[in-house]
């Protein structure tokens, strides 16, 4: 039986305004330059260079233009075409700061100047690829030759990606597309002065692997023969050595080849913390000036090719209007976003000491600003801070929180300091596990499970106590 009805739903349509912010809200500074230099190409309607015109010797400044004129029921109000919100200088200087080079665009470069033919540097191209971030390649080769051949319709054998994953081990940084642990050291031990030491360190890493990750120090000394004191200094050349060579990414920025320009500059200034917005090279938008007489000529028209030329030019009028305002919405959305995680770490922002750095996640800040969540983690997103203490990602200032002994909430980041610091003054001979540093994350008033000093030693690449056991 077929039933019909009415139903009443109330869906919010996202106006083009709002679209054209939300894009540009996501944008980083540099970013947001180019986006209105290529606004600037699309869109006649848009004049960046104001002085241009007086050139051709007028004395009288480029017309700001009125719609009001224009009589059509969906005209639209009279708009002024300019944006001042970064101050008056005509060609502003910003800094900018390096973000180390990715690290496979390193290896692809050192690919480049190996004698490879084009099927040849394919293939290892498509090995670096499939590198995990910490420089290891964790697929097996008939996985490689296989992906190579479906994927990206290259064949190739496992002998040939064998050949290949060994030129790529000679590359920098040492050990780089190791298989395991154990060949990423031999490949870096390798590298080094073959002194008395690291011969020993290169035999306890080649024949006795296990009883090394099992710190059986002494079942290692007896079966190679040699001294204590030697084993000690073998062992400090193997400590020395990176276990992952390719690097962690963490969580506060993306490890890609970049140059950071600020979005936001913080000083402390007579005790006072002063927030600015670097004022960089965004052109002065205005409406140019032929395309203006082109609409308010054919206002008044009945001419059929005077009322398209009007229409053309109502529709870049519209958009460049949209998208000014935008800029103007983006700046003051990321200014208050900003001042409101400012306001929210003071006490952080004073002096950067990590154990001010107070528990905040991004609905505290959708809070104390009225933005939706998806607004301010936009705004988080790909910015930077320059602070008179260094240069940070916003995502930085953001982490999960625990309780003390007292009820106060702190931040992970500062327990995980407390952490590293526990570790750091244990007795290596006699290492903490992880119940012995409950007991003393309690004692400096940090209630902790053990799953979380689990959690968090692993997240500080800390290893298990019998793998910190040292002579």
């Amino acid at each position: 039986m077929l039933k019909q009805g009415l139903e009443l739903k109330q869906t919010q349509k996202l106006s083009p305004l709002q679209i054209q912010t939300i894009k540009l809200i996501e944008l980083p500074t540099q970013e947001l330059e180019q986006r209105i230099r290529k606004e600037l190409e699309e869109n006649p309607v848009l004049d960046e260079d104001i002085k241009s015109e007086r050139e051709d010797g007028e004395d009288e400044p480029p017309r700001e233009v009125s719609l009001s004129d224009y009589k059509e029921d969906d005209s639209i109000p009279s708009y002024k075409l300019h944006v001042n919100n970064y101050g008056k200088d005509e060609r502003p200087q910003y800094n900018t700061f390096s973000v180390k080079e990715s690290f496979t665009q390193s290896l692809l470069e050192q690919l480049g100047f190996r004698n490879l033919d084009e099927h040849q540097y394919q293939v290892a191209a498509f090995i670096i690829g499939s590198l995990d971030d910490d420089g290891y390649l964790r697929r097996d080769i008939d996985s490689l030759v296989d992906d190579l051949a479906f994927r990206a319709g290259i064949e190739t054998d496992e002998q040939e990606v064998l050949s290949l994953l060994s030129v790529i081990q000679e590359f920098e940084p040492s050990g780089v597309g190791a298989r395991d642990l154990r060949e990423c050291l031999l490949l870096q031990i390798r590298n080094l002065r073959q002194t008395p030491d690291v011969v020993n360190a290169t035999v306890v890493l080649r024949d006795y692997f296990n009883e090394f990750t099992a710190r059986h120090f002494q079942k290692i000394i007896s079966k190679m023969g040699i001294t204590e004191q030697q084993m000690k200094d073998a062992m400090a050349k193997i400590v020395k050595l990176n276990p992952a060579p390719g690097g962690q990414i963490d969580d506060t920025y993306s490890d890609q080849a970049q140059q950071i320009v600020p979005d936001f500059i913080l000083t402390l200034e007579d005790g006072k913390l002063k927030l600015t917005m670097p004022r960089f090279s965004i052109p002065e938008l205005r409406v140019n000036r032929k395309y203006a007489d082109i609409l308010l000529e054919a206002a008044n028209s009945s001419e059929r090719e005077k009322k398209e030329a009007a229409t053309f030019v109502k529709k870049k009028l519209d958009s460049a209007k949209w998208f000014v305002e935008a800029i103007k919405q983006r700046h003051n959305t990321l200014q208050s976003t900003m001042q409101a995680i400012i306001d929210y770490q003071h006490d952080y922002f004073m002096d950067g000491d990590e154990s001010h750095l107070k528990p905040m996640v991004l609905k505290d800040i959708a809070e104390k600003t009225g933005f939706d969540i998806s607004t301010i983690s936009r705004v988080v997103n790909s910015k930077y801070i320059e602070t008179h203490f260094g240069i940070y990602s916003l995502k930085y200032f953001f982490s999960e929180g625990l309780e003390n002994q007292d009820g106060e909430e702190v931040s992970t980041r500062e327990l995980k300091k407390a952490l590293q610091e526990c570790v750091d003054a244990e007795d290596k001979r006699k290492p903490l596990t992880d119940d012995q540093l409950v007991e003393q994350m309690n004692s400096r008033g940090y209630k902790v499970a053990r799953r979380t000093i689990a959690k968090y030693r692993d997240q500080l690449n800390i290893p298990k106590a019998r793998l910190r056991k040292e002579l």
